[in-house]
């Protein structure tokens, strides 16, 4: 088995202080697959939120090199330490110099609705706000180690699944209930519970977690100075205010975060249609920090970190103890640089409907073979829809500096174990042969150019 998940349990990042919320959640622990411990998201903002957390911080590196600002980033360093939230792997200590991370890496990214600090004007609803706060975007990243690969799987916020116990503010504990949608995790502990949560459905142990507010996603939006997204049809939606004509469009601020959140003008005006619609536009995202437009430019990354440290101040931003370290989230950046288009992988968590078709509920066969492909740092072959919604349609494929060119056929190299392998491995499939996933795991890499498709 690659270095992978797997490896990354076995060495350094074992979870050192972890409190075990229920019996039965000690029981599901054994039943997990064999995935390493690793780094969740409401209806605005994903893993946009992850990558440009990571921008942000690789400026701060740039300003540390020189003497120059020094004093600055040790005091933003401290700051962000000292907000950071207990999730339970509140690693401190940390390799002697700056480089890529060792092993892999599990993020989870949450996006949350709450209405603490919004503008009344952009969200007139927070006016009669209830108080609850709500992971309506849930996003699992994984970084697999040597070789380097990145698959971000995206939880329906509408999944019905068991919630585990989960500390609450005053010591105690919120009761487990045994059937509910994923978004309530939030309100029943904060960022752990949802950690703790994606950690029972999944078995992958998460280390590091990071949750932003509609503000925040506004602000990271315009530091880093929008994201090209692409529109089949017209898309107008009463309920975010959205109008955007067909074509092509480079989205700063509340627009960015309107279409992160905007669902019913979009694909069958479902959950699913927004993810894979979320998915456009986290791709867009990547090709961009990839490229030099972004990275090599020291005063956007510096206008990223500041902004980045200005979120966690006003309370948008909210980081894991073990992710809010300059050093430590250098290491993750750094990890994901290198990684090829095609081998930066957008999945949803495969689900069915459920009776009614109001909610959908989990296929755990589908996605045991997901999470054990990654276990094992297999290259993964995506057989579905591109989106579970119909919310968008592949209209071409980026070459490594960006350039778009019409879709091309993909050889079907996918390779299924043959058990009657022999002992000596003749039979054994490479470990880098693609595995071919289910049909009802739907998703785009970043090498697929898509477009949002209008509400059928």
């Amino acid at each position: 088995m690659s270095r992978g998940f797997e490896s990354h349990t076995l060495r350094s990042f074992e979870r050192t202080s972890v409190s075990e919320p229920t019996s039965a959640a000690k029981a599901s622990r054994h039943r997990r697959h064999p995935v390493a411990r690793h780094g969740i998201l409401s209806s605005p903002h994903p893993f946009v939120q992850v990558l440009q957390i990571l921008g942000a911080v690789v400026a701060v590196l740039a300003i540390s090199i020189g003497t120059v600002g020094a004093f600055a980033v040790w005091d933003a360093a401290r700051a962000l330490e000292d907000s950071g939230v207990s999730i339970g792997d509140d690693e401190t200590e940390l390799p002697p110099s700056i480089g890529e991370i060792e092993g892999g890496v599990n993020l989870l990214v949450v996006g949350t609705d709450s209405c603490e600090g919004q503008d009344l004007a952009l969200f007139p609803r927070c006016a009669d706000d209830d108080g609850g706060e709500r992971n309506d975007v849930t996003m699992l990243l994984n970084i697999s180690d040597s070789p380097r690969r990145v698959t971000v799987v995206s939880f329906p916020r509408d999944m019905v699944i068991p919630i585990p116990s989960c500390p609450n503010e005053d010591g105690g504990s919120y009761p487990a209930m045994s059937a509910q949608m994923l978004n309530s995790s939030y309100m029943n502990g904060g960022l752990q519970c949802s950690v703790l949560t994606i950690e029972e459905l999944t078995g992958v142990d998460i280390q590091f977690a990071a949750s932003i507010r509609w503000t925040g996603v506004i602000n990271m939006s315009d530091a880093i100075g929008g994201v090209d997204v692409c529109l089949s049809d017209d898309i107008k939606d009463i309920h975010t205010g959205l109008d955007l004509a067909k074509g092509e469009h480079t989205l700063v601020g509340a627009d960015a975060l309107q279409f992160l959140r905007i669902r019913h003008g979009i694909g069958d005006g479902s959950d699913l249609g927004r993810i894979s619609n979320q998915q456009q536009f986290m791709g867009s995202l990547v090709r961009k920090l990839k490229s030099d437009a972004v990275l090599a430019n020291p005063q956007a990354l510096f206008g990223l970190a500041t902004t980045a440290l200005q979120q966690v101040n006003n309370g948008q931003l909210v980081l894991s103890s073990s992710l809010a370290n300059a050093t430590r989230m250098v290491q993750i950046a750094m990890a994901v640089k290198d990684v090829a288009y095609e081998d930066i992988v957008f999945v949803q968590y495969p689900t069915e409907y459920a009776t009614g078709g109001a909610r959908v509920q989990p296929v755990t066969w589908a996605a045991d073979v997901l999470f054990q492909a990654i276990a094992e740092n297999r290259p993964l072959k995506l057989t579905g829809e591109v989106s579970g919604g119909n919310g968008v349609e592949v209209v071409g494929e980026a070459d490594g500096d960006g350039t778009i060119e019409s879709p091309t056929a993909t050889p079907d190299t996918a390779v299924t174990p043959d058990p009657s392998a022999t002992p000596d491995g003749t039979q054994t499939p490479s470990t880098d042969a693609p595995v071919e996933l289910p049909s009802s795991v739907t998703g785009q890499t970043a090498k697929q150019v898509t477009c949002t498709r209008a509400e059928q």
